[in-house]
């Protein structure tokens, strides 16, 4: 009988000897990064400037009508990152694929999105698509936060269509080859 005791009280202090603290990945561990926009003046290159009510949202992200077209969104939900505001900076979230694999994103970024909403026939907002293509790289974090993406070889175009309001576009020389956080401006839009 006190064999069996000092036996169990063997097996307890090598549990709770083994046993780690839990694996809880911490708030301030940098994961998988989005890509920071932030639109600038295109006169005053230097000089934020904000799109009038302008709403974003990915390619492919909307409900489909009866005929297969997107529905444009009439309200913020879940497929907009930005919906009839005023802002000067976006953080677009990036697909993540498989390692090494070329991965093209569209976002839609509709500028004046009000005049699409009133009841104006003669008003409309305008809508320009930026086209995004990058490749995958996973990177350990930790035990607790598993893997992050980070993304590399940038590159941005903007399809052109008859009314941009998008002038220019630049990723800024620090990212282009390495997003890895969202500590700085990743890409400038000029309008």
């Amino acid at each position: 009988m006190n064999n069996y005791k000092s036996l169990i009280i063997l097996l307890i202090a090598l549990l709770l000897l083994c046993c780690e603290r839990d694996d809880i990945c911490p708030a301030s561990t940098q994961t998988t990064p989005r890509l920071i926009v932030e639109f600038y003046d295109a006169s005053e290159t230097d000089e934020l400037l904000n799109v009038s009510r302008i709403t974003v949202y990915g390619d492919g992200l909307l409900e489909l009508d009866g005929d297969g077209n997107p529905i444009e969104p009439t309200v913020s939900s879940d497929a907009t990152l930005l919906f009839n505001e005023i802002a000067n900076s976006v953080e677009l979230p990036l697909v993540v694929g498989a390692e090494q694999e070329l991965i093209t994103t569209r976002f839609i970024l509709e500028k004046d999105t009000d005049l699409r909403l009133d009841d104006d026939p003669l008003t409309n907002s305008n809508i320009d698509i930026i086209e995004i293509s990058y490749n995958t790289e996973f990177v350990y974090v930790s035990r607790a936060c598993g893997y992050k993406s980070n993304f590399k070889s940038l590159g941005i175009a903007r399809v052109t269509d008859a009314d941009q309001w998008i002038t220019n576009i630049e990723i800024e020389e620090t990212t282009q080859a390495l997003i890895e956080n969202e500590n700085t401006t990743h890409v400038r839009i000029y309008h």
